[in-house]
């Protein structure tokens, strides 16, 4: 055999054994779990290659785009916003995302991340826009949650998923704030003066009911006594009924007895001027007594 033709024919093989193992290398693509290959034919899409081994057609397919599907997050964004109270605030966001359809995240939008930034922004003033500042300080998880629907659903079509959009922080300008603590504090003295005039109305009240319950309570006494008293007359006149007038006399002589019984006890009493009515009272009292016994 001639060298010249095998060396030829050793060149042939060898240059097809190459091809061969290049064609193999440029079919063959491996991706990693973190990725998407977004592959083209002669410019156009062809398929999008998930985590692992994947075989394409050499020379003619190639891989035009590595698109990562790990989570990503934006830069915090700062922007201004007006209240319906026309308040101006300085509004903190913060928003996380990841490509879930590669071939329309690198085919509709060019560049994502500012096109997400833009679209939270506007967001975010039209949201904040429907509310006053008092809703803005005290409805933040329920504005937070509208502002993120309504992310998504402008992002659907990008192929984006917006897994948390969050306002990290809402604040004031120095002049609105310092009104607001003027505001803040002038509703705590309202509140302490309406605390205060409830207090003392509260003690009025209570004051009230317990001099009417002190009055019910005497007059409670008093019909008791009364009735003590009505008794005690009813016993009498039954009394003089049935024995006739030395019970009332008995009566008159024992109540000037005590009476001078009440007046001998007065302190510094050495001597007492007793009438001579008193010593017939006396008299007659005993008599009665006596007569009793």
């Amino acid at each position: 055999m001639d060298p010249n033709q095998f060396i030829g024919s050793g060149a042939v093989f060898a240059a097809i054994a190459i091809f061969i193992i290049v064609a193999l290398l440029k079919a063959v693509r491996i991706v990693p779990q973190s990725d998407k290959y977004v592959v083209e034919r002669l410019g156009r899409l062809r398929s999008v290659l998930g985590p692992g081994i994947n075989f394409t057609v050499p020379f003619l397919d190639r891989v035009a785009h590595k698109v990562s599907i790990l989570e990503r997050q934006l830069p915090t964004a700062h922007q201004d916003a007006i209240t319906t109270d026309n308040v101006l605030v300085k509004v903190e966001t913060s928003v996380f995302y990841r490509v879930i359809s590669p071939e329309k995240t690198v085919y509709r939008i060019k560049d994502v991340d500012s096109a997400i930034a833009t679209t939270v922004a506007g967001i975010v003033r039209s949201e904040i826009g429907k509310m006053e500042l008092d809703q803005v300080q005290s409805n933040r998880n329920e504005l937070t949650a509208n502002i993120r629907e309504h992310v998504r659903a402008m992002v659907e079509d990008w192929g984006i998923e917006v897994t948390r959009a969050e306002i990290l922080d809402v604040s004031l300008d120095e002049a609105t704030r310092h009104a607001m603590m003027q505001q803040l504090n002038a509703e705590r003295a309202r509140r302490a003066q309406v605390t205060e005039a409830e207090g003392k109305k509260r003690a009025v009240e209570l004051n009230a009911d317990a001099e009417l319950y002190a009055a019910e309570q005497g007059a409670k006494a008093r019909r008791v006594l009364a009735d003590a008293e009505a008794y005690a007359t009813e016993v009498i006149a039954g009394a003089i009924k049935e024995n006739g007038i030395e019970a009332a006399q008995y009566q008159v002589a024992l109540k000037q007895v005590e009476a001078l019984t009440t007046v001998g006890q007065g302190a510094g009493k050495q001597m007492i001027i007793v009438p001579a009515q008193a010593l017939d009272a006396f008299g007659d009292a005993f008599k009665m007594l006596k007569g009793r016994i």
